[in-house]
């Protein structure tokens, strides 16, 4: 016999669990598939000698929503936070130069010309407006302020965050809270600064969990229990339009064996290609609009040393780098000055990340050589006196969706053509941003749909 769901989700990623545990805890019967053998996708947390860990997201922000399913999943207690206080660096000039965490002290801080100082002043006092046209963060920056602070601050920002390239990244999809802050005061400056519409201005905390980042999807998985299947992929998807409610006939295969399972709603919680491959089945407008949507690789290189050979404090979040100053690294962060536990006594933990969109050819390496690689160029940076006592490599040819030129518009006619296959819905970190809480917010929001249209 075919089995049939109410709610099938494909993918046990962040934005799969939030959305498979929210349906169930509303009572609504749904499965969650899962093609490895571990729920969580990129969020992962491992203890290596002594060391924790994080192969994907470092910490998160404390946002609204996310606090409140961590209350309620009961793990409020293991979160851990980062000194509100804690600086950031870039490298400039050979030096890691603080970056000013208030608009007073960054004009008067020696990271930025004077000149870029007075752009700042004027786009606060002045008035003007966005182009109608896809804009791009470089221009964006250029635009309104300078090519010196795209250099030293932005650039670097945009490759902590999306690894990606400001020249080519979507300014409005990237960072929409610039483009709205322009297009409704005039000013970047006067909109950011602006009482935000609803509710308090939020002020981000940097948080994880005492047994790290992984910590949150493995109480989403124990909340969804045996709905949840891993090693068990969805291989092809057909829409039966001639069922009153349009349902889903998807084929699983798991260990070898081919199961047909159908559905009244059909979550895709998987990256685009995957999404694509399997959506192509339905309908082949869904590969040609997902192609495009490209991937930035990144090397998540993590290297312990004894505190006592590293002549820097540590003192801080860590570093990033222009990609003016000719290293291949994009940033360093400094676990171990961040939460506890990152490290056995004596030794201090750094995870540097290598790649992204603008140096796609380094995951090519080997993992020695990246290690080897990192070590080498952070050395220098932090006073280090011996190589590493411990390293770890993990490599990610398709690591975070770029957001670039165009995605506005490509997610709007995947909304229309999604809009043709009703129960048919989207989630995922390429769509309303990469970070967590973003993935976990736009989840809830679909979750809460579904059950709009669920008899209950």
């Amino acid at each position: 016999m075919t089995l049939r769901v109410p709610v099938l989700i494909v993918g046990g990623g962040i934005s799969g669990l939030v959305c498979a545990h929210e349906l169930r805890k509303a009572g609504v019967d749904a499965l969650l598939i899962e093609a490895s053998d571990r729920p969580g996708g990129a969020i992962h947390s491992e203890q290596r000698e002594g060391y924790l860990l994080e192969y994907g997201p470092q910490s998160f922000s404390g946002t609204p929503p996310l606090l409140a399913l961590c209350s309620e999943l009961e793990i409020e207690s293991a979160i851990v936070k980062a000194p509100p206080h804690a600086p950031r660096y870039v490298l400039v000039g050979g030096a890691l130069q603080p970056v000013p965490s208030s608009p007073p002290p960054f004009l008067t801080s020696n990271l930025i010309s004077t000149r870029t100082k007075w752009a700042i002043v004027r786009d606060a006092l002045g008035t003007s407006r966005p182009p109608e046209q896809d804009e791009s963060v470089a221009d964006f920056v250029r635009r309104k302020f300078s090519a010196e602070l795209l250099d030293r601050l932005v650039g670097p920002f945009v490759s902590g965050v999306y690894a990606g390239n400001p020249e080519r990244l979507s300014l409005r999809s990237a960072f929409p809270s610039l483009y709205e802050a322009e297009k409704r005061k005039g000013s970047v400056i006067r909109g950011m600064m602006a009482k935000p519409d609803k509710g308090p201005r939020q002020r981000p905390t940097l948080l994880n969990f005492r047994g790290g980042t992984e910590t949150l999807a493995r109480a989403l998985s124990g909340r969804i229990g045996t709905t949840l299947r891993l090693n068990t992929a969805a291989t092809s998807v057909q829409f039966d339009r001639a069922d009153a409610g349009g349902k889903f006939r998807v084929s699983l295969q798991t260990s070898g064996q081919e199961e047909p399972i159908t559905a009244d709603h059909l979550v895709i919680a998987t990256s685009t290609d995957v999404a694509a491959k399997l959506l192509g089945t339905a309908n082949p407008d869904f590969e040609s609009l997902w192609g495009p949507i490209e991937y930035a690789p990144v090397a998540v290189v993590s290297l312990g040393y004894r505190q006592i050979d590293v002549g820097h404090s540590l003192t801080g979040f860590g570093f990033l780098v222009p990609r003016s100053a000719g290293l291949r690294i994009l940033g360093t962060v400094w676990n171990s000055s961040l939460f506890p536990g990152r490290a056995p006594d004596g030794h201090v933990l750094l995870t540097s990340f290598v790649g992204g969109a603008t140096d796609p050819q380094a995951v090519n390496l080997q993992a020695e050589e990246l290690a080897a690689l990192v070590h080498r160029e952070i050395t220098p940076l932090l006073a280090i006196g011996r190589p590493p006592s411990f390293s770890h490599v993990s490599i990610y040819p398709r690591a975070l969706p770029q957001y670039n030129l165009g995605h506005a518009e490509r997610l709007a006619t995947i909304e229309t053509l999604r809009a043709n296959f009703p129960n048919l819905w989207l989630v995922g970190n390429y769509l309303q941003g990469p970070a967590i809480g973003a993935c976990v917010e736009q989840s809830l929001s679909v979750a809460a749909e579904i059950l709009s249209r669920i008899p209950r």
